[in-house]
């Protein structure tokens, strides 16, 4: 396979494939597998550049959000032991732009599951009703001539034409009546996503909650990673009993309504808004105690500053 070199100045690629963005990535060789939209992946990253089965440089660089300005982002941090540390542990983290129908499918299925538990649902459902892709083997351990399957993301359409027990098979539960109606929803025309796409930050979340399966926490989630709207926090920070948890001892909290249908956490003096990425922190666990990141589940910070 002919790997294609892509710039990618201030990017982790593991980093962001397992923070609880997106669960179907698989570590295979050097780099991951895994497909984007319908088409089958491999990546690895070397320093500061991806090496990359896939020749449409726009598509990578696009998916992995390599154009937004991370340095700058990240500069904008207050200084505090906390959020020092969160900076250095997630170091090179990006927001993912995730297809829409997918991304709105596997945070219905994510409801009161774990990380490990959404992978499995993802795979199973990629099996059952995705289609097959190949791919030629990126890593020289594999032997040449065999070939890698990827199994793409389900259509809405499949999934619509599924019945609440094909869906049950695939561990979604409960999930499954709701996953089914909504892609009855969108195949039918009903709900049109990619239109959802001119609307308010206030009507695109009350358009979302109206789908079957779709409260506040997997909303902001959809918003956040299919519909780029990077001011929309995890709703967690709605409570300042879990700010205080993340946050220096001491730190002033204040709970003032924020623009738009949530409540928000502005931290004084800098008034800094953030959004959390759902994943482990386990590695946070090593610094010291007033840097830990106790009780959160909580892999990766990343700030915006407030509009004035």
């Amino acid at each position: 396979m002919q790997l294609a070199k892509i710039p990618a100045p201030d990017f982790d690629l593991a980093m962001t494939l397992g923070s609880g963005q997106l669960f179907h990535w698989e570590k295979l060789g050097n780099g991951f597998i895994g497909a984007i939209g319908d088409r089958p992946v491999y990546v690895e990253q070397h320093g500061d550049s991806l090496l990359t089965s896939c020749q449409d440089e726009k598509l990578i660089r696009n998916y992995f959000a390599l154009d937004h300005p991370l340095a700058e982002i990240c500069a904008s941090f207050p200084v505090d032991p906390v959020m020092g540390a969160a900076k250095e542990f997630c170091r090179g983290l990006r927001i993912v732009r995730q297809p829409k129908w997918e991304c709105l499918a596997t945070f219905i299925c994510s409801s009161m599951k774990q990380v490990a538990h959404i992978r499995q649902i993802s795979r199973s459902l990629r099996e059952q009703f995705g289609e097959q892709r190949k791919i030629d083997p990126p890593s020289p351990r594999l032997r040449r001539g065999d070939t890698v399957v990827v199994h793409t993301f389900p259509t809405v359409e499949r999934i619509a034409e599924s019945s609440e027990k094909e869906l049950r098979k695939c561990g979604l539960g409960y999930r499954a009546k709701n996953l089914l109606a909504s892609a009855h929803l969108v195949a039918s025309g009903d709900v049109d996503l990619e239109k959802l796409v001119a609307l308010t930050d206030l009507d695109l979340r009350a358009r979302l909650c109206e789908l079957p399966g779709v409260g506040s926490k997997v909303a902001n989630c959809v918003m956040l990673f299919a519909y780029e709207r990077l001011r929309v926090p995890d709703r967690r920070l709605g409570r300042a009993s879990f700010a205080r948890k993340v946050f220096s001892a001491g730190a002033k909290i204040e709970r003032r309504p924020a623009p738009g249908v949530h409540r928000g956490i502005l931290w004084r003096p800098w008034r800094l808004r953030t959004a959390i990425f759902v994943s482990s922190c386990e590695e946070n666990r090593q610094t010291k105690p007033h840097n830990r990141l106790d009780s959160v589940e909580t892999a990766s910070f990343v700030t915006i500053p407030r509009v004035r």
